[in-house]
């Protein structure tokens, strides 16, 4: 296809989990935005993902009111990570921009992400300069999470880049080809490659509602990161484990020498305790790092489907 001349199709893929308070400001505003690009059609593909509220009755009203809005909706809560590959999978464009529905991603952002693809870019990321609304441990968590991960991983992924890019028909279906159940699409989109841009963008509040990622689904996300990409960690506990063992040859080195030249002494109890306490808490941070990939393993063996769709709807069904 020629990019300058086609008219291709743009696929808007929105996951959604308990979004019926921003999803009327949502529609109104990407489709407003989507109708100015010149030379585009487009379509939103919005993906249910077991929300408890009113969501899906939202999602289907508007499938009713717009031809050009189809609704997939999964049988439970899968996780975004899922319910994004699932809209990456359902959409038909030619190119494709996953986004949230709480508008702290700006969708006028994306004319710029066509601009850049008719340049020959298959991959356009939208790169957070300013994250002033979020908290600040939020901020600090992220950057630490990026600089950890990048320098354990052997596939950098991009620094306060998202989920909100444009990727083109060439990229999902490599997407495609990848077979892992846990999937961390920010690595997976990193690991694919193709030629990239970058668009610049100060992130916004959400729109209305709350977020849905508490300090404790970040902290396995961030966990979920690491592993799948890097067995650095395994690797970095058996250095720990031979220095630990070169420090115990030494010392039971000085021991030796220290009765033979001073006769025999009783060492305390509180250096022993302290002694066992230490390997213990080191043994078990290492089975416990083992035990994370060894899950990983134990969930990619069963082959169990990323997702299940319950129903779609829209009128290109």
């Amino acid at each position: 296809m020629d990019r300058a001349t086609a008219a291709p199709l743009l696929s808007l893929v929105v996951p959604c989990y308990n979004e019926q308070d921003v999803l009327p400001q949502f529609f109104a505003r990407v489709t407003a935005e989507l109708s100015r690009i010149d030379g585009i059609d487009f379509e939103i593909v919005c993906v249910n993902d077991g929300s408890r509220d009113q969501t899906l009755a939202v999602l289907l009203a508007a499938c009713r009111a717009d031809a050009r809005i189809r609704v997939l909706d999964l049988s439970r809560n899968f996780g975004k990570e899922a319910a994004l590959s699932a809209a990456i999978q359902e959409a038909r464009g030619d190119i494709i921009v996953p986004i949230d529905a709480d508008l702290q991603d700006p969708p006028e952002l994306i004319g710029k992400m066509v601009a850049k693809w008719r340049e020959g870019y298959d991959v356009v990321l939208a790169k957070r300069v300013d994250r002033s609304s979020d908290t600040p441990l939020k901020r600090w968590t992220a950057s630490a999470f990026y600089r950890l991960h990048n320098k354990l991983s052997d596939v950098p992924v991009p620094e306060n880049a998202g989920d909100f890019r444009l990727i083109s028909r060439e990229v999902a279906d490599a997407l495609a080809m990848l077979p892992e159940r846990h999937r961390f699409m920010k690595g997976l989109f990193a690991w694919v490659g193709f030629p990239t841009a970058e668009v610049e963008y100060m992130r916004e509040p959400r729109a209305a509602g709350k977020t849905k990622f508490s300090f404790w689904k970040l902290w396995n996300f961030a966990l979920e990161g690491v592993t799948s990409f890097s067995t650095l960690p395994m690797r970095i506990w058996t250095y720990i484990g031979a220095f630990v063992a070169v420090c115990a040859i030494l010392r039971a080195v000085m021991l030796v020498i220290r009765t033979m030249v001073w006769g025999v002494d009783v060492p305390g109890y509180a250096s022993l305790a302290t002694a066992i306490l230490l390997l213990g808490g080191i043994q078990l941070i290492g089975i416990g790092i083992l035990g994370e990939y060894v899950g990983r393993i134990y969930f990619e063996v069963k082959q169990r489907p990323i997702f299940i769709v319950k129903g779609r709807y829209g009128s290109r069904v």
